[in-house]
């Protein structure tokens, strides 16, 4: 208790210098809320320590003071430096721009200060000068003297380097004087301020132009309060003294926690001391324990005994019972009569194929023959139509020779003949013109029509083929509408996957099987039973068990056909989902010596999570899935299955893309496979079909659109087409016209050239050519009608055989129908008989199972009845269970228990009273101990708390007295008003005249004037605190040459008293009034124009 209550008191340091001595600290440790509490003793040697500012270590000037510092790529400047520092006074002189506020906000950066700190910028990025990618800074420090930080490791000065990179991260280094780099962490550059004493965020130490214009007059008085007591180290040590009542508190609590455990230690120890006192004997309780020891033993004996009989009995029960094999035996009459009744309908079939096939080719050779028998029609109808034309034309050149004689017997001689003559010649001549060029016309025309029938032909066969892929995309584009409508129902019900109406049916079943319509409640479907190790391999999974996805389970045909019936209300006959009738067992088959067992693949049953061993028994017998392995790459994979040796146990293979490999051949998918059912997730398969639908739909609409087009232009040919076909046809007319007017012509001339004798033969002659072309149309035509009757035979005949391939065909289905039903009575007794074996087989395992278990049992119990002999030799007869007998012997334990931990054994009670009685000794004495202690710290810290005011009072007094002083070197009256209570502080300042005037507010002071006060200020603090280095910046900045003068004075004055001390003083005035002195330094920078002359 004393230690975990001092705990918090005895980590907090000792500090030197940080009562009275505050005064001149030759050190500044850094607050980390942790203080020391210093003895009596310590105090009285503070009471001795002098006040005054002038006894300082003979050597504090050689420690801590800035030696040195050199900038590159700092703010606007490329180079500054090296500027090495004199130990005393140090003046930066320059013009605006020349870099001089940059060296300071170079230094307190330099030593581990904040942008913000600098009233230069808010993050370190903005110091690195523009285009550039990193800015150094590097700061050396003297360390030399009685009390130097680490001597023996960095020599007599501490280098500080600092990288500040463009993005804001900065880098430190810190080395010894030779270079080597000694620590990089921020804690070893806060330990060396510590050890100098050096505050950069602390004005008085560092005062930066903007800090110091408006100290005065936009300060608060409270911030001036703050100021002040920080400035003096005030504020830490109220700190110190305000954690230190806290942790007295804290202790104080534990004190009187602890009160209360002694009284708890107390009570303890009286209890074990009654117990010392009360000790008893417990021997005939343990003898009554070792008796019934002996009895429970031999009880068990008995009891393994009885085991073994009953084992006995169950063996020879299970041998005697035949079931199974007379099962099995009717399920192989039942195979056979199925298997029987399938090669019957397969031979009808093959019977019927062979006839089709028969039928096929007749049809074939009765097709051909129609096609000669038509071909032979349409020739003989062209002979026909051929001989009644020409009849026809004979009819009418006997009509003109008739008409010829007529005119020639009746007309008026050849007195106009020559002039016929002539105008017959030039018609005809026309006319043969006209015919050329007609003939032209035609053979343009007729090969025009070929061009257009061919580009219609083209263009419709374009059509066709648009249209089918068309027909395709909207196949293609429904389905996926359902899929994504399923998709989209599966994202709240997952079974919505397996079809529309699967919930409902899922539903329907547990409504069933609560009402005990099911022996046992079926299990589906597989696919939503089911989930893969890895989701990689779904397509593989899914393309191995595609048909068993959407497949139930049963128990037994009765709760087969119960489930069927509920399916009807939801599926179609055609379209249900598949049923496999196997016995449930609780058991997964053992499959180690038929399945599948490859090093590197895993099987479609490793890749399997699945609770319900129904599930993973009816693959096992169904798609034997421990026989088939998973291989991702489709080259690894026939290379694995088609090679010299493959797998053993191993009937085939999928990838990881769909691909189905057996050991002789492989099947690879036409496209690419998606996954439907196993997918894990619906939102990237929803995402997935979304796109595919936008494709399909701009790839219909592309289609549409051509399709429309290509319609619009087999139109537009068809149009063109049949107005060349009627140009033609009137060409051909023109033509027939033009050649009838010529022959017309021509027979006039020959007429004419005639007599009536040569005509009259010619009409006897052209008579004779009418008759013979009578007979030959009507020859023609008894031709045509033969032929007209052949190809209405021969089509009744193509007509019968068509009849009966139908009657074929419909006979061929009904017997596939037969044989799928076959097929599937087949499966089910296939699947039976396995079932069968399986049982039998469980069956004789079971038999075996139980001698094995017989032969163990006996052996414990022999085993048993040597450890009871060893126990107790002499059987004990036993009437009571073992049971009855662990009662006793627990209740006889607990009562043993009871009385031991009451009164224990001799040697226990006196050791755990011993131990308490040392702890309630113990404890009493360290509170005893904290006690004291507590009320000695809280006279300590009265009497520190008197000296801390006495001490704020010295330091306000003295800070007064020389803020006075150097106000009466201006001729000014200055005053300041300390409020403890308050914590404020007031300042005023009446200017030379205005003495009696009661306004002193600081900003009625001209610039020079704020700036003067603002300097005497800071010197008072001067006076009464420590740094190794002040520094001042433009502190003259708004002061006339008298005030300035004076300023100049008293800092060169105070400097020379305190001649161990650095001062910096930043001005951008001259400095050619200041006294040569040793101890002066002075900086000249150039201005920026000079530097680029230069350059």
């Amino acid at each position: 208790m004393q230690r975990n209550g001092f705990g918090h008191l005895s980590a907090m340091n000792k500090r030197k210098s940080c009562a009275l001595n505050v005064v001149k600290p030759s050190k500044t440790p850094r607050t980390d809320g942790k203080t020391h509490v210093q003895d009596e003793e310590e105090v009285d040697e503070e009471d001795g320590v002098q006040q005054d500012h002038s006894l300082s270590s003979s050597s504090a000037g050689d420690i801590g003071v800035i030696e040195s510092i050199t900038l590159r790529n700092f703010m606007s400047h490329h180079s500054l430096g090296p500027f090495k520092f004199g130990p005393n006074v140090n003046f930066i002189v320059g013009n605006n721009g020349t870099g001089k506020s940059a060296i300071l906000t170079a230094l307190i950066v330099g030593l581990g200060g904040k942008a913000t700190t600098t009233n230069r910028g808010t993050s370190l990025k903005g110091f690195v000068k523009y285009g550039e990618s990193s800015a150094d800074i590097k700061v050396k420090l003297k360390n030399r003297g009685n009390d130097p930080y680490k001597g023996d490791i960095y020599g007599d000065s501490i280098c500080i380097e600092h990288r500040i990179s463009s993005d804001g991260c900065r880098t430190c280094k810190i080395k010894s004087k030779i270079g080597h780099v000694i620590s990089t962490k921020k804690e070893e550059l806060t330990a060396i301020l510590d050890h100098f004493g050096i505050q950069v965020d602390n004005p008085v130490s560092v005062l930066n132009q903007e800090m110091s214009k408006q100290f005065l007059h936009s300060k608060s008085e409270a911030d001036k309060y703050k100021f002040f007591m920080k400035a003096t180290l005030l504020e830490q040590m109220k700190r110190d003294y305000i954690h230190i009542k806290q942790t007295k508190a804290l202790t104080r609590d534990q004190v009187e926690r602890q009160e209360e455990c002694l009284k708890d230690l107390r009570q303890l120890f009286l209890q074990k001391k009654e117990r010392y006192e009360r000790l008893s004997s417990l021997d005939d309780m343990r003898q009554t324990l070792e008796d019934l020891k002996k009895k429970m033993v031999w009880c068990l004996v008995r009891e393994k005994e009885s085991q073994v009989e009953q084992l006995k009995e169950q063996i020879e029960k299970e041998e005697s019972d035949r079931k199974n094999e007379e099962k099995l035996q009717l399920c192989q009459n039942k195979v056979s009569t199925a298997e029987k009744r399938l090669q019957d309908i397969q031979m009808k079939l093959c019977t019927l194929r062979e006839e089709q096939e028969q039928l096929a080719e007749e049809s074939h050779k009765m097709k051909e023959e129609i096609k000669v028998k038509t071909k032979a029609q349409k020739n003989q109808e062209v002979v026909y139509f051929r001989a009644e034309n020409k009849l026809k034309q004979l009819e009418k050149e006997q009509c003109l020779l008739q008409e010829r004689i007529h005119k020639i017997s009746n007309g008026s001689g050849r007195r106009s003949h020559e002039t016929e003559h002539a105008q017959h010649l030039k018609k005809i001549s026309a006319f043969k013109k006209q015919l050329e060029e007609l003939e032209t016309e035609s053979s343009a025309l007729n090969q025009e029509i070929k061009d257009k029938q061919q580009a219609l032909f083209k263009g419709r066969e374009e059509y066709d083929k648009l249209s089918m892929e068309e027909k395709n995309i909207q196949v293609s584009l429904e389905f996926k509408l359902k899929r994504k409508k399923q998709l989209m129902a599966s994202r709240s019900n997952r079974l919505k996957r397996f079809g529309d109406h699967m919930p409902e049916l899922l539903e329907l079943i547990d409504k069933a099987f609560a009402q005990g319509r099911f022996i046992k409640k079926p299990v589906g479907p597989i696919g939503a039973c089911i989930s893969l190790k890895d989701p990689s391999l779904a397509v593989a999974v899914e393309s191995c068990l595609i048909g068993f996805i959407k497949t139930f389970c049963c128990d037994n045909y009765k709760d087969e056909k119960v489930l069927q019936g509920l399916m009807s209300s939801y599926f179609p006959k055609g379209s249900r989902p598949q049923i496999i009738v196997c016995p449930f067992t609780d058991r997964v088959y053992n499959v180690q010596g038929r399945g599948v067992n490859h090093p590197e693949f895993p099987s479609v049953l490793d890749c399997l999570n699945v609770e319900n061993p129904v599930i993973i028994n009816c693959l096992i017998d169904m798609r034997s899935i421990e026989c088939i392995l998973i291989i991702k790459d489709h080259a690894r994979a026939r290379k694995v299955m088609q090679g010299s040796t493959p797998p053993r146990n191993c009937r085939e293979a999928f990838t990881a893309g769909g691909d189905h490999v057996y050991y002789n051949r492989s099947y690879t998918p036409d496209k690419e496979v998606l996954v439907k059912y196993l997918g894990g997730d619906p939102e990237a398969e929803i995402r997935l079909v979304e796109s595919e639908l936008e494709n399909n739909q701009a790839q219909l609409l592309r289609f549409q659109l051509h399709l429309s087009s290509v319609k619009e232009d087999i139109q537009l040919m068809e149009e063109k087409l049949r107005s060349v076909i009627r140009a033609c046809k009137t060409n051909q007319q023109c033509i027939n016209e033009v050649k009838a007017s010529i022959t017309e012509l021509e027979n006039i001339e020959e007429a004419q050239a005639e007599d009536i004798s040569s005509l009259e033969e010619d009409i006897q002659e052209n008579e004779q050519k009418i008759e013979s072309e009578r007979k030959n149309v009507k020859e023609a035509r008894d031709e045509l009608k033969n032929h007209e009757k052949e190809l209405i035979n021969i089509n009744q005949k193509y007509k019968d055989v068509k009849n009966k391939m139908e009657q074929l065909s419909d006979e061929t289905e009904q017997l596939k129908e037969e044989q799928v039903k076959a097929e599937t009575v087949c499966s089910k007794h296939d699947q039976t008989m396995k079932v069968l074996e399986k049982k039998l087989e469980d069956h004789q395992a079971n038999i075996q199972a139980m001698k094995d278990e017989l032969s163990l049992r006996e052996e414990e119990t022999r085993d048993c009845e040597a450890k009871a002999k060893e126990i107790c030799p002499v059987r004990q007869q036993v009437d009571q269970s073992a049971r009855s007998i662990d009662v006793e012997i627990t209740r006889l334990r607990q009562k043993i228990t009871t009385q031991e931990s009451s009164h224990g054994d001799k040697e226990q009670v006196i050791r755990e009273y011993a131990e308490a009685h040392s702890n309630y000794k113990s404890k009493s004495s360290q509170l005893r101990d904290l006690r004291k202690f507590i009320d000695r710290l809280d006279n300590i810290m009265i009497d520190r708390q008197d000296r801390y005011k006495s001490l704020r009072r010295s330091l306000s007094v003295r800070c007064k007295l020389y803020f006075n002083n150097f106000m009466m070197q201006l001729h000014c009256c200055g005053s300041m008003i300390f409020d403890h209570v308050a914590e404020t502080l007031s300042i005023s300042v009446k200017p030379p005249g205005q003495e009696r005037n009661n306004v002193s507010d600081m900003r009625s002071l001209s610039g020079g004037e704020r700036s003067f006060s603002t300097v005497c200020f800071i010197l008072a603090l001067w006076e009464i605190t420590e740094s190794p280095f002040r520094c001042l910046d433009e502190f003259d900045v708004y002061m006339d040459m008298h005030n300035r003068s004076i300023s100049m004075n008293m800092l060169v004055a105070l400097s020379e008293r305190q001649h161990l001390r650095q001062f910096i003083f930043i001005t951008p005035q001259s400095t050619s009034h200041l006294p040569k002195s040793a101890n002066i330094t002075i900086h000249q920078l150039q201005d920026p124009e000079k530097v680029a002359e230069e350059e």
